[in-house]
Formats: structure tokens, sequence, C-alpha cells
């Protein structure tokens, strides 16, 4: 009798240290982005200025992407910015429709290339930026941007942007909004997750004169650290979070523009979705290996301003999430043997179960959180119905839940692009209409 009292203590003490020590782990970890929240809402992001306006080449890896490859160059070409300072140029990207007669036809430049072998956005980027660099040699760009071919952009997109250059920044992120935030819950909880991101995480660093990261899309990087680096040399599944790492290793700071507006296509179905955000884990698993221990040393050794940011970009790439898988494993392993009788311990069941509960309870909890604060402070910035942003807040945790299979797959299985389609084609003029509001709210 007092030897299995004995044993059921020591399996209770055993689960309950190590749920603990998980937790802590994960508390110790993160804490500091709440004090970005606090940043945000009592301190008011840097106001740059332009002496003058450079000259940006801009570039776009598509892929099939007729439908929208028309808007985007046009919202281009609307810009409140002088045109002749703007090229745009389009890498067709194995494609085998006409999106590089509609790009032509659009007034962009196009580049043609077919390469099954070297498949992925930074092959293409590479492909196009050298393609310019042969072309276009005494052009004299200054800076390169890069976005999506599903994107459209505010019309004071390149006057703001133009603005952190100016100013000395050798690459720069922007604040990234959804155009079919309203199409239903899935593109909804990428809305909500990319609002955070830029608001609560971007604009904070920016506030506190640390380094940003670059999230896909909607970001430009000075031509003077592409001619360095040989060309677009960053090729893994998340070429934008390896940019991003790689930077920060380096010491270079990266900055964030909050008044130059992106919107993006967001999927709408379950299964594009699973196959975005799969690559997407298994491209963060790969940046960690490569730059988690660079960035553990630059924590140490790097100039004093730039050490914070090696942590936090740490951070970033840190497979967070796994701290909740290996609890929810553990604890379910630990029920799998109780309900076998290897471990015949009520006990453990109960305690097993209960932090199985905690752990995903949290979890929720905290997207909630983060999900009720982010639309609220957003509200007017995002375009859909009153009932939709109320229900985001909701279904937003739940989206959010589903990264955890697609974390742990990740872990296990091989992982490779997959083209998502984008149909979503929208009015240039509506957005120039949107945008001319927001501009004299920040006016005002």
């Amino acid at each position: 009798m007092f030897a299995e009292l004995s044993q059921s203590m020591a399996a209770l003490s055993f689960i309950d240290i190590f749920n603990f020590c998980v937790f802590i782990t994960f508390t110790c970890c993160y804490t500091y982005q709440l004090y970005y929240v606090f940043v945000v809402l009592t301190r008011k992001a840097p106001v740059r200025k332009a002496e003058r306006n450079h000259r940006y080449a801009v570039m776009i890896a598509a892929r099939n992407e007729r439908a929208v490859i028309g808007d985007l160059i046009g919202s281009i070409r609307n810009q409140n910015y002088p045109a002749e300072l703007i090229d745009v140029f389009v890498i067709a990207d194995n494609c085998t429709d006409d999106t590089a007669a509609i790009a032509r036809n659009a007034g962009a430049t196009v580049f043609t290339r077919h390469n099954t072998q070297k498949v992925g956005k930074g092959y293409a980027l590479d492909y196009g930026l050298k393609a310019i660099w042969q072309e276009f040699p005494d052009n004299d760009y200054e800076a390169y941007f890069v976005f999506d071919a599903d994107n459209v952009l505010d019309v004071n997109y390149f006057r703001e942007m133009n603005k952190t250059f100016d100013s000395g920044a050798k690459a720069s992120t922007s604040y990234r909004n959804s155009k079919n935030f309203d199409s239903n819950w899935i593109s909804a909880g990428y809305g909500v997750w990319f609002l955070r991101e830029a608001k609560f995480l971007n604009q904070a660093r920016i506030t506190l004169n640390t380094s940003c990261a670059v999230s896909g899309t909607g970001f430009f990087i000075a031509a003077d650290v592409l001619k360095d680096a040989g060309g677009w040399k960053w090729h893994l599944l998340t070429e934008d979070i390896e940019f991003s790492a790689s930077s920060i290793t380096d010491g270079m700071r990266i900055e964030y523009c909050p008044t130059a507006v992106l919107y993006d296509e967001q999927p709408t179905n379950f299964r594009d979705s699973w196959n975005q955000r799969f690559r997407w884990a298994k491209g963060f698993y790969q940046v960690f290996a490569h730059y988690a221990l660079g960035l553990a040393k630059g924590m140490f050794t790097n100039e004093r301003g730039h050490r914070f940011a090696c942590y936090d970009m740490l951070m970033t790439i840190a497979p967070g999430m796994l701290l909740s898988i290996i609890s929810i494993v553990f604890n379910a392993i630990i029920l799998v043997l109780s309900f076998t009788g290897v471990m015949s311990t009520g006990v453990a069941v109960a305690s097993s179960i209960s932090s199985i509960f905690f752990c995903l309870f949290n979890y929720f909890m905290f997207m909630f959180v983060f999900g009720v604060l982010t639309t609220f402070v957003e509200w007017n910035n995002i375009r859909a119905s009153k009932a939709r942003k109320i229900g985001s807040m909701f279904t937003f945790p739940f989206f959010m839940l589903t990264y955890i299979p697609i974390a742990l797959v990740a872990l296990v299985k091989k992982a490779t692009w997959k083209p998502i389609a984008h149909t979503i084609s929208v009015d240039v003029a509506e957005f120039a209409e949107t945008a001319e509001v927001s501009d004299n709210k920040v006016g005002a």
C-alpha cells in the first residue's frame, strides 16, 4: 500500500515538474512581447521625413497570376510618387498561362524563367535581380522592392517607404493588411495575424529602436546590400525570414514603415492554408537550424544596440510552439501508458489530462486576447463587415490552434513549394479612395 502511494506521488511529481518547467520556459522566453503591447499602446512610432525622392526597382515573382498581376502593377502606376523613379520587373516563373503578356501590357518589364529543379520564390528573385543587373546596368537603382503578385498598394505606399529609405534604412518592411479579410474565418485568421505582427511586433520594435523582421512581401532592400550578397542568396522555404535572420546576425537593422499600407490576398480554403502554413513551419525549422547559433552568439558579441535584436529574432524563429507540442505529446504518452496498464496510477492520468487541457486552454486564451486587442485597435483599418470583425475575435484562436498539428507534421514530413491560386481582383481606385481618407487622418 505504502509502495503504491509512493509510486503515485513520484509519478505525480515528475509529471507536474515537467509541465511546470515547460510553462516557465515559455513564459520567460516570450513575456517581453507583452511589453511590446504596452509600448504600442502608450508611445507613438517615430515619424520619418524625406529630403529627396530615390529611384527604385520593383521585383514581382509570379507563377500563373493572370487574375491579379494587372491590379498590382496598376496600383504601382497609380502612386503619389514620381512614376519615372519606379521601374517594375516581373519574373514570370514557370508560368503556363498569359501572366507575362498581361504584365507587359500593364507596363512591366518581364523576364521569363523556366526551371523545374530550383523551385521557389528565392530562386526566381535571384534570377530577376541578376537579369536587371545585366540588362539595365546604368539604371542605378538605389533599392529593390519585393511584392507578391496578389498584392495591391495604397497610393501613398512609395511616398511613405521613401521616407524610411531616405532616413538611412538598409531594409524595411511595411504595414500588411488584407484585401479579403471578409471572405471567411480562414482569411480573417490570416488578416488578424498579420495585423498583429505589424502593430504589436514591428511597430514596437521601431519604437524601441531595435530591428524588425521582413514577412513575405511588401519590403525593400538597399541595392548595396544585394550587391554585397552577390544576388538573392536566401533560398530556404521561408526566404524572407532567412533574410531577416541573416541580416540581424550580421548586425544590420531592418526598419518598419507603419504608414506604407499593402493589401494581401489570403487563402480561403483549409487545404491551401494547410499547405502554405506547413511550408512556413518547415521553413522556420530550417532557418532555426541555420541561424540559431549565430543569433545566440550575436546576443553577446554584436554591438550593444543589436544584441536584443538577436534575441528577439531568435525567439521569432525558435519553434516556440514545440514547447506546447512537447507538453501535449508527453502527457498523451503518460495517458497511453496508464490506460495500457504499464503505468497504473489514476493520479497520473488526472494530472496528464489536466495538463493537456491547461496547455490548450492557455494557448487558446492567449490568442483570443491578442485577437480581440488587435481587432479593436485596428478596427477602422480592417476592410470587412462589423459581423466579420466581431466573429474573427472568436474564430482567430481556433485558426491558430490548427498550427499545432501543422507544426508537428512539419517536424517529420518533407515540404515542397506548392502554388496557391489567387483569384480576387480588386478595383485599384477603391483602395486609392481608402488611402486618401487614411492620409487625411494622419495629417490631422
